[in-house]
């Protein structure tokens, strides 16, 4: 798929997350959307799943959420009735505490955890679906990545990435939370970031 990013960013600038998802959604043959149910994640999923009842979910389970996250996951599944294709470490947490551990950032090991946890099941997961649109709920002001990108973006894979509440804030995603009587969750731990501003790796 060849498209003129820029272009397409200008055009969806002054659109709201709703048209920016009905673009996609248009044309797009084989959409899915990511979560991990950290907060906001209601968001973007009540949008697209609204738009497409049968959008594939991918969610990648590192092993390594909070109890609440798990309760609040398993609520949006069952209140939006997700499509979720779950996807999980090859190896359970248990045996990764003993032979691995849970490395800090700064610790050679946590290239590997990062491999095991999240970058492999994610892989495997787009190579089973095959999208062509991935939608996500990516936002300015996250991450320094994250702040280089824009509404739309696409990777050397060819897949287009659409980030629909791109320039949005988190008031305003509060706003659309209370509208549309969606629970959030903010007891929420990625173990491969550890730090709130440090990218994960899927999207980088």
């Amino acid at each position: 798929m060849s498209l003129n990013i820029d272009s397409i960013n200008k055009e969806l600038g002054s659109k709201t997350p709703q048209e920016i998802a009905l673009w996609a959604i248009s044309f797009s043959k084989n959409p899915i959307v990511t979560t991990n149910f950290r907060p906001y994640e209601g968001a973007i999923l009540n949008l697209v799943t609204k738009l497409k009842k049968d959008l594939k979910v991918i969610w990648c389970d590192t092993g390594y959420n909070t109890p609440n996250t798990y309760r609040h996951a398993e609520y949006l599944i069952e209140k939006l009735n997700l499509n979720i294709k779950l996807y999980v470490p090859r190896q359970t947490s248990s045996h990764r505490d003993v032979v691995l551990g849970l490395p800090s950032i700064e610790d050679p090991k946590h290239i590997t955890f990062t491999e095991q946890v999240k970058l492999e099941p994610f892989k495997r997961a787009m190579s089973e679906h095959k999208p062509d649109v991935w939608f996500t709920n990516l936002r300015k002001g996250q991450t320094a990545f994250r702040d280089s990108i824009d509404i739309v973006s696409q990777g050397a894979d060819g897949i287009l990435k659409v980030s629909p509440f791109y320039y949005w804030t988190d008031e305003e995603l509060d706003v659309y939370l209370l509208e549309n009587n969606l629970p959030n969750e903010f007891k929420y731990f990625d173990p491969t970031k550890q730090l709130e501003n440090r990218e994960c790796g899927l999207h980088a």
